[in-house]
């Protein structure tokens, strides 16, 4: 395994990047606290995220909005735009591409970079040359933090260190000073539950942590990633595993008026449907259906949820899809108390295979009916994406407030234009 001896990574991460790009894009945000929500019209929701002048006001990424409000008045809440998001991202990522070649997106507010000879003699160089160009061909609203370091794990972690706005460089020679003195939850890896098993170890720091072997971080991790943090840690250069994918879903939170039983099921249709066009488009069926949903009391203490999946036979068209979802919402019928009320509502795709490689299940005869159901889905995925936008649905389309449906921003997902539609 290589040990790198000079910075190789930059690590991007722009600042409070949601409402930034809303600052951006609406000059009466700007220099004000501003705090992004799923939806307007209600206190009982969370901020998905917040402003520089909203986060120096003690605010918080997923702070209830009536604790935020009690911190600052003040605060504006602005609904989530993803559409916007997904636009500005692009247009960033252009700017960025100008100045130095994108290695790998890493979500839609962060991406790293390979350095070349120039870049790794003058890194602020690099970083300034960066910012100009966002600022020029963007808006100066949208900032980012820049990291750099021997491998992308410690360059994420440095690009955390100056934020707004800052540059941070670790050489080689600098390591691991810089790390000692951090709280584990500033490293990518270690969360909540595995900082206390850290704890339960006798391990209280960083420096402790980096002090043990490899093997007994693969030990304390129950897997290899335990193992691949510690070289990471100590300056190695370790390649990314290819991941898979295993699932097409979606959720949503429902507004206050719509989280009653016919309301979540019409949700979760248009949501179904959303999920089964991202799966065809890239050529997959799914073997099962799942269901989940967030229940509550009222707004009573105590929260619940209920699950469910019905077998799907290699199917991706949406057809297939709604009748399983028809099926499973006659259970929920049965065994979801009427008195919960639906706050949240999810399904999932799962259980992939290719499209063009449907294995038949000798119990079930129903090639002809797949069939026959591809070829109308088809031309209805035909139409939509003439005319650009869900011109032809099997059931009704009306959006729940907000709309946003299919076009959540994840972690490791950015929506494309077809979501939205």
């Amino acid at each position: 395994m290589r040990k790198p001896k000079t910075i190789e990574w930059l690590y991007l991460d722009f600042d409070g990047f949601f409402a930034s790009v809303e600052q951006q894009a609406r000059p009466a945000l700007r220099g004000k606290p501003v705090g992004i929500v799923p939806f307007s019209g209600t206190a009982h929701t969370c901020i998905i995220a917040c402003s520089k002048e909203a986060k120096a006001r003690g605010i918080k990424n997923v702070m209830n909005v009536s604790d935020a409000k009690r911190l600052c008045p003040e605060l504006i809440l602005q609904p989530q735009t993803p559409d916007l998001y997904r636009r500005a991202h692009n247009a960033l990522l252009a700017e960025i591409n100008s100045i130095i070649p994108i290695s790998a997106v890493k979500s839609i507010d962060e991406l790293c970079c390979k350095l070349d000879k120039k870049d790794i003699k003058n890194p602020y160089k690099t970083a300034m040359d960066i910012k100009i160009a966002l600022a020029q061909g963007v808006g100066k609203y949208i900032t980012c933090s820049i990291g750099f370091a021997a491998n992308r794990h410690l360059a994420k972690i440095a690009c955390k260190m100056d934020k707004p706005n800052g540059v941070t460089v670790w050489h080689p020679n600098q390591m691991p000073a810089p790390l000692l003195n951090l709280p584990f939850d500033d490293i990518p890896g270690i969360g909540s539950r595995m900082e206390q098993r850290l704890f339960k170890a006798g391990i209280y720091s960083i420096k402790k942590l980096m002090d043990t072997e490899p093997k007994q971080m693969r030990k304390l991790w129950r897997n290899v990633t335990g193992e691949r943090l510690w070289y990471a840690l100590h300056g190695y250069e370790i390649q990314a595993t290819k991941s898979e994918r295993s699932m097409y879903g979606h959720g949503r939170v429902l507004p206050p008026k719509l989280r009653n039983f016919i309301d979540a099921k019409n949700c979760s249709r248009l949501l179904l449907i959303k999920a089964a066009r991202r799966m065809r488009r890239a050529n997959f069926n799914a073997g099962i259906l799942y269901i989940w949903m967030g229940l509550t009391k009222g707004y009573k203490k105590g929260n619940y949820s209920w699950s469910s999946s019905h077998k799907l036979y290699a199917a991706n068209d949406d057809q297939a899809c709604l009748k399983a979802l028809d099926t499973l919402w006659e259970k929920a019928k049965i065994q979801v108390p009427s008195s919960m009320k639906i706050m949240r509502v999810g399904v999932t795709l799962a259980d992939l295979t290719q499209a063009d490689n449907r294995q038949l299940d000798i119990f079930v005869d129903d090639d002809s009916e797949r069939q026959k159901w591809k070829k109308v889905t088809t031309a209805v995925d035909s139409l939509n994406s003439r005319y650009g936008k869900s011109l032809v649905t099997m059931g009704p389309w009306e959006l729940p407030a907000g709309g946003n449906l299919g076009g959540k921003i994840s972690f490791t997902r950015i929506p494309r234009a077809e979501d939205f539609w």
